[in-house]
């Protein structure tokens, strides 16, 4: 085979290789932050949690400081008993007296209410604590797992990348400056296999006459279509 066409063909290759490996990487953010999901979701359970609590605690102060405010009153207005001269008078501030207690009786319930729910939130909060604790251990191996497959990823590319540049000294500056355009110019893939007269970049007819000559593989041809490099895969 034609020297040439022979590292055309290898630098095909790698390059593919290259590819197929930085979509990989490319890939490992959004699958680690996958795999942060529940702990980031956990976290913003927290928050919301402590938030609910901290408004129902707010609600729990303020309802309290209610009730102190309507025993104060009933202590005051029962204070003014002796100060009673007429029937009317009595029974008037006896009115008063069962409406604060019935209101002070409104709020104890509604405080009582919210107690309830701060010890329902309490136990919620527990409950998804133990449920993350017990997933926390497969979440943080299988980030770690990720972290190191990206970085021997990262580390292998390397590697490869080096090869390429390598190989890429051996090909004539012309023949690499036709490569190169062509690979930008047809999605990555500069050279492809030609079989049965038709190319496997455009999957469109050679013309016979070229398709013997190609076969030969002793210079380089290009698809009449696509532009493509093409050669012939010799199997014997």
């Amino acid at each position: 085979m034609y020297e040439q066409l022979k590292r055309l063909i290898e630098l095909q290759q790698i390059d593919s290789k290259i590819f197929t490996v930085s979509r990989i990487i490319h890939e490992f953010p959004s699958k680690i932050a996958e795999a942060e999901l529940p702990l980031k979701k956990f976290q913003a359970f927290l928050l919301n949690t402590k938030q609910k609590r901290d408004l129902l605690e707010k609600k729990k102060r303020d309802k309290e400081s209610r009730l102190d405010e309507i025993s104060e009153k009933i202590v005051k207005v029962k204070a003014r008993t002796a100060e009673i001269k007429t029937n009317k008078e009595y029974q008037a501030l006896l009115k008063e007296i069962e409406s604060m207690e019935k209101d002070r009786s409104s709020v104890e319930d509604e405080i009582l209410a919210v107690m309830e729910e701060i010890d329902a939130a309490s136990k919620q909060s527990k409950s998804e604590e133990a449920k993350f604790a017990a997933g926390k251990d497969k979440i943080e191996a299988n980030k770690r797992k990720l972290e190191e497959e990206k970085a021997e990823a990262e580390k292998g590319i390397l590697s490869i990348k080096e090869t390429r540049s390598m190989l890429v000294d051996t090909i004539d500056r012309e023949i690499y400056d036709t490569y190169a355009i062509l690979s930008e110019a047809c999605g990555g893939i500069a050279v492809t296999e030609a079989k049965e007269e038709i190319c496997h970049g455009c999957n469109m007819n050679i013309p016979p006459q070229l398709f013997v000559e190609m076969k030969k593989n002793e210079d380089i041809f290009y698809c009449p279509q696509c532009r493509r490099i093409i050669y012939f895969k010799n199997n014997s």
